[in-house]
């Protein structure tokens, strides 16, 4: 074992440690784990852990189930809300064969080969999220209900705002576990809320976005409370958005410097993921839920860019303070698999600066209000899933970034999840059934 993973099994021995939790991704974000004893985590490093990747939607098929969970042992953090006698931590894993390969639906995997092209081109990436929630009531039964936990508005304090212990008390169990919280406040739907994150290389932040939404979801039941991170919880209300922001550096320059209409590479980076919008968004807005969304309440769907302009699918904010320059794409929704979207948007990012592409005017108009012979100057993202769906199965960029087993399982669950609820007679009842408990 190198000194690493020592310190580790040294750190588990000293600290009351009795159960492990070894924690992945399946291919649409959604965190699995399994518990090991203490006496079992030399041989999970050593050898790995083997589960039945058959068992879980778009891995392998029963024929060719076997997968080993390997942790990373950098990713280990104590989970606080457990006991503090007997204490339980866990750890991210990487997913392999059992000859060794990795697993080509291991979405960590997958992003750490972006980073590292992003890397033997020279480039520095990290990346902050800022992700919307809503809390509701729980019924008598302890089920989610669809009644919102308070009726404040965007930024307003208690007592209209009735979420700040809950806030409080996520944000203090993000940083006892090492992820570092920027800011929080009351959203403007009701019982809505978000939370904002420090900037991290894009394997890190891809890690403590799935930590956080489990830390909202556990620190919310706790409170009697149900968190919601669905697109559209609320049909009149906003929807729940994730923005992501992105820095690029190279030899210590930032490519999104204040003088951005003379950064080439910021700007065809830029240029780069606004050419594959359409292609990703299948990835990033992965529920026919999600389309509901889209649109309206500063939510955007044209592929095209602006400075301020909260209407365009990419913004260039101005940086000021500590803030670095940056782009921040704001149509993303939170049940996205973080690893595979910030994958493809390195991708799609450096694939425009080696190819220089030029980044179209920006957009400096309310496209939402905005007159139909203006709207129709811009490319929107899809309208549906199910037009998601087809125009990623038609991307040859994705098919050469994303195995054609894992795209396969991805499209077959996602026309699905789209043929229910299309053939349902109420659609938003459907929807509600399918996907309001578990996200």
């Amino acid at each position: 074992m190198d000194t690493t993973v020592s310190e580790v099994v040294q750190f588990i021995a000293e600290n009351d440690v009795k159960f492990i939790r070894l924690a992945f991704c399946d291919i649409f974000g959604n965190q699995k784990n399994i518990a090991i004893m203490p006496s079992e985590l030399p041989r999970a490093f050593a050898h790995g852990i083997h589960f039945n990747a058959s068992a879980l939607r778009g891995f392998l098929n029963v024929e060719d189930s076997d997968l080993l969970l390997f942790p990373d042992p950098s990713t280990l953090s104590i989970l606080p809300w457990r006991p503090s006698q007997g204490r339980v931590v866990r750890f991210y894993c990487d997913i392999k064969y059992p000859d060794g390969r990795p697993f080509e639906g291991d979405g960590r995997n997958i992003l750490r080969a972006a980073c590292q092209r992003a890397r033997r081109a020279g480039y520095s990436i990290t990346m902050g999220t800022a992700s919307e929630f809503y809390l509701f009531e729980l019924d008598e039964t302890g089920a989610p209900t669809s009644l919102p936990h308070d009726h404040g508005e965007y930024f307003d304090v208690a007592p209209l705002d009735k979420g700040e212990n809950v806030r409080r008390q996520i944000c203090l169990t993000l940083e006892e576990m090492g992820i570092q919280p920027e800011s929080s406040h009351h959203e403007q739907g009701p019982g809505q809320h978000e939370i904002d994150f420090r900037y991290a290389d894009a394997l890190e932040a891809a890690d403590n976005f799935v930590t956080f939404k489990w830390v909202v979801k556990s620190m919310a039941a706790s409170s009697g409370l149900f968190a919601s991170f669905l697109p559209k919880p609320l049909p009149d209300a906003p929807g729940n958005g994730l923005h992501l922001s992105i820095t690029v550096c190279k030899d210590g320059r930032n490519l999104f410097h204040p003088r951005f209409d003379q950064a080439d590479e910021g700007r065809s980076f830029v240029a780069g993921i606004l050419r594959r919008s359409a292609e990703l968004t299948v990835f990033g807005n992965p529920l026919t839920n999600s389309y509901a969304r889209l649109g309206e309440f500063e939510a955007p769907k044209y592929i095209t860019w602006s400075h301020q302009n909260r209407c365009p699918l990419i913004s260039i904010p101005l940086a000021h303070g500590d803030t670095p320059n940056r782009m921040k794409i704001r149509a993303l929704d939170g049940c996205i698999n973080p690893y595979i979207v910030f994958a493809l948007l390195i991708h799609a990012g450096l694939d425009g600066i080696e190819q220089k592409l030029p980044l179209g005017p920006a957009c400096d108009v309310n496209l939402f209000t905005a007159p139909a012979e203006v709207v129709s100057r811009y490319d929107a993202v899809p309208a549906s899933l199910c037009e998601a769906i087809r125009l990623a199965q038609q991307s040859r960029f994705i098919g050469a970034h994303l195995a054609a087993r894992t795209l396969e399982g991805f499209f077959s669950a996602k026309q699905a999840e789209h043929d229910r609820i299309a053939a349902a007679r109420n659609r938003p009842a459907a929807e509600h059934e399918l996907y309001f408990a578990r996200y």
